[in-house]
């Protein structure tokens, strides 16, 4: 069952007419960002994709700059499949991946995603999507100081990077591939360069606070999201290295009152809905406009992605 959001279905599904996916695209490339524009999601059911190759080709028809998960700064360890394809992340099925737009908490990020379903899981797994411009107007009228103080003062992530990958946490990816630096010197270099500030920690890993990043984002057309990643890093951040209490400030480094995050945490768990994975579906997400998650699950699952510049 889709949601009906400004009398349009959410998410948009397109099913197989007798088509392959890349020759759908290339074909109808015009109306499906239209799609886009209007619902956040478009997801390609039918179409039987089976392979990281078929979804690189398929994207390859979409016409559009990829962006690299290599020269990223997403803290999730991934395994790259073919130059545009890698897994979605490597985390243990019974960690849940809270709901959050794409790398939001970096000053570099895409503007769209693949996702594709090359196994479905035996129980849960589904994907929860959910509308940032819906929950940016309901949370604005029920906590508008906090919506007034996000436009204002922004947003301070800080994060423990490890200094080898840890497939045991979502946020497990290292210093080294982060921040495509083999050495201390290298990583100092590159987090100057972005104002980020570090301290390295004993144990060989790195800690880092970013410049003041937007909460909130122009989608264009006068609307807006709830742009960022604070309802992962409050509730998902947590690992052997980080406390997601100690995770998120706003801009001007002052406290966020945990109440009223609280209330945009219930909002968007309201509005999320659960992509169930079927073998073969794509997907491909506005990260401007729709954040995204994973539920845990049991039995085998495999999503691969692709980022959008």
């Amino acid at each position: 069952m889709t949601q009906i959001w400004n009398n349009t279905p959410f998410p948009t599904i397109i099913f197989a007419q007798g088509l392959k996916l890349p020759d759908y695209i290339s074909q109808n490339k015009t109306s499906i960002d239209k799609q886009l524009a209007s619902t956040g999601t478009v997801l390609f059911r039918g179409f039987a994709v089976g392979s990281p190759e078929q979804l690189d080709t398929a994207i390859d028809a979409y016409g559009e700059d990829r962006f690299s998960y290599e020269k990223s700064l997403s803290n999730a360890v991934r395994v790259n499949l073919t130059p545009r394809v890698f897994t979605a992340n490597e985390a243990p099925p019974e960690i849940e991946i809270f709901l959050h737009h794409e790398m939001a908490q970096t000053p570099i990020y895409p503007s769209k995603l693949f996702f594709a379903c090359m196994i479905a899981p035996k129980t849960g797994g589904a994907t929860p999507l959910c509308r940032s411009d819906i929950l940016l107007k309901k949370l604005t009228e029920a906590e508008p100081e906090l919506v007034a103080d996000f436009a204002k003062k922004g947003v301070k992530y800080t994060n423990i990077m490890p200094d080898e990958d840890d497939n045991n946490s979502g946020q497990g990816r290292s210093w080294k591939s982060t921040l495509s630096a083999e050495t201390r010197e290298a990583a100092q270099s590159r987090l100057s360069e972005m104002n980020y500030e570090w301290e390295w920690l004993n144990n060989g890993a790195l800690k880092v606070t970013t410049p003041r990043l937007d909460a909130i984002r122009d989608i264009g057309h006068g609307e807006t999201s709830f742009f960022n990643q604070l309802i992962a890093a409050f509730r998902g951040w947590k690992d052997a290295r980080n406390d997601p209490s100690k995770s998120v400030t706003f801009g001007d480094s002052s406290p966020i009152d945990v109440r009223a995050l609280g209330t945009a945490i219930s909002l968007a768990d309201e509005l999320s809905y659960d992509l169930n994975w079927q073998q073969g579906d794509v997907a491909l997400i506005d990260n401007y406009r729709v954040m995204h998650g994973r539920r845990p699950y049991t039995g085998q699952r495999r999503v691969i992605a692709s980022l959008i510049a």
